[in-house]
């Protein structure tokens, strides 16, 4: 039982650094995606001509959540990465369309809250010494 815990943990570790850091440092070279195209109405009123620097501190935000994930903090980085990630549908949803990337996030959002759960039900200590 212990080697699937740890294959699971390990797996959604490396899954929340890659997704968060690697969306994160998208949002400087728009690669992926025009990512300001994403941010609801009302939050674009809202910041008027800082909408893209916004979406560039939300960036460093999402890479910092992904480095606290795959180093000393996966806990805390899977409980922050959960939350943003409701946020991130709930700002989806405000913008009238996006619904299946809302949805996506949700269940990234549950994925997230299963590490941090999974995080606390397993000794990191016994699952570190186990992977080396």
């Amino acid at each position: 039982m212990q080697e699937q815990l740890t294959s699971a943990w390990w797996a959604l570790r490396l899954a929340f650094f890659l997704g968060p850091f690697l969306a994160g440092l998208d949002k400087f070279f728009h690669v992926l995606v025009d990512w300001d195209k994403y941010l609801n109405p009302v939050s674009q009123r809202i910041l008027g001509g800082l909408s893209h620097p916004f979406m560039l501190l939300v960036g460093i935000i999402e890479m910092i959540v992904g480095l606290m994930v795959i180093t000393k903090w996966p806990r805390l980085g899977a409980y922050i990465a959960s939350l943003w990630l409701l946020l991130i549908a709930i700002n989806l949803v405000m913008t009238g369309q996006y619904f299946d990337i809302a949805l996506r996030d949700v269940g990234l959002c549950l994925c997230a809250f299963g590490l941090a759960k999974l995080t606390e039900a397993v000794s990191a200590k016994g699952v570190q010494r186990m992977a080396v």
